[in-house]
């Protein structure tokens, strides 16, 4: 039996496919890098660029450029095909004509290619794109998923982090629903040692701060960075390898990610951003949280929103599967 090599494929090498690519060679998550992307001149510069940083990575990783059919054997294939200047009025919804066309065009290709394995959505809005690539690709419940919630809780805690001057890995929770802007933080569920952040707030000086205004910071953090720099990287990217680590190496761990549900919180036939167990097989296990009545009405508003938006981007006459 010959030594295992993780193949991680990654289609869309724009702002956030190429720095997917670079953090997991520089994190040394990967053996072989396959980029695909219909700008030849673009994917030949980012391939190259990355060949060039090899030799300082934690170990070797061969990197090509590729086709659609090239991508057949690899473990994951992250989809990162976007155009990021779609959503400049500040809705990531806006970028889903272009996003479904994309996916429809490719996904059954490498399906009939033969990959059976692991696809990570990352492409905006996630949600919707997460589930056409689900539908399109049949592969099994789990095996498609999306990076969802995993970049807005990350800012959650960053906030948290900045409010309190505690390490932002201090904070145990989730944020909840699309990632857009019907996302909402469940604060009844949001911990610091094993302490509810909405009691904390009522009796420690740390913890002196809004909730609302902090809930509507990770939303509109998200758009500090894309307005200063017309995209967001570093973030997501890190979200991304984090996910990949987790399904390379069987970790079994509970990740905020847009997942299917099928009768979790009540919810059924929708990916929406909660927290999961992630493994080699995906989605293991949607994680389903206490939520009080108030919360719990607020995500069921969430996942109209994103049915709401499936339905219109239907009435637009995009190719989106009902």
């Amino acid at each position: 039996m010959g030594i295992h090599k993780t193949k991680i494929g990654i289609v869309g090498v724009g702002h956030v496919g190429a720095h997917c690519a670079y953090s997991l060679l520089i994190q040394g998550l990967a053996d072989e890098l396959v980029l695909v992307d219909i700008n030849e001149k673009k994917l030949e510069s980012e391939v190259q660029d990355l060949r060039d940083s090899v030799v300082y990575t934690p170990h070797n990783c061969t990197i090509t450029a590729g086709t659609y059919e090239d991508l057949a054997d690899c473990n994951i294939i992250v989809n990162a095909v976007g155009n990021i200047g779609l959503i400049a009025a500040g809705d990531r919804v806006l970028e889903t004509e272009f996003t479904i066309q994309a996916v429809n065009g490719y996904v059954k290709k490498v399906v009939e290619a033969g990959f059976d394995g692991i696809w990570i959505n990352i492409t905006n809005p996630c949600d919707i794109v997460t589930r056409q690539i689900a539908l399109l690709s049949g592969l099994p419940k789990g095996h498609v998923f999306g990076t969802g919630t995993g970049l807005d809780t990350s800012r959650l805690k960053a906030i948290l982090a900045k409010e309190t001057g505690y390490d932002p890995k201090s904070f145990d929770g989730y944020v909840l629903g699309e990632h857009g802007k019907k996302q909402t933080v469940p604060w009844s569920t949001i911990t610091f040692g094993g302490k509810s952040i909405a009691e904390l707030v009522k009796s420690d000086d740390k913890f002196q701060f809004d909730l609302d205004d902090a809930a509507k910071k990770v939303h509109d953090n998200a758009w500090v960075t894309y307005n200063g720099k017309g995209c967001t990287e570093y973030g997501i990217c890190s979200t991304l390898a984090r996910i990949v680590k987790a399904v390379i190496h069987d970790e079994k761990v509970i990740l905020p990610t847009s997942a299917p549900l099928d009768g979790e919180y009540g919810i059924h036939d929708i990916y929406v951003g909660v927290p999961a167990v992630v493994g080699k097989d995906g989605i293991e296990k949607v994680v389903e949280l206490p939520l009080n009545a108030e919360e719990q009405k607020a995500f069921e508003e969430c996942c109209e929103g994103v049915r709401q938006n499936i339905r219109d981007a239907k009435e637009k006459g995009i190719d989106v599967i009902i």
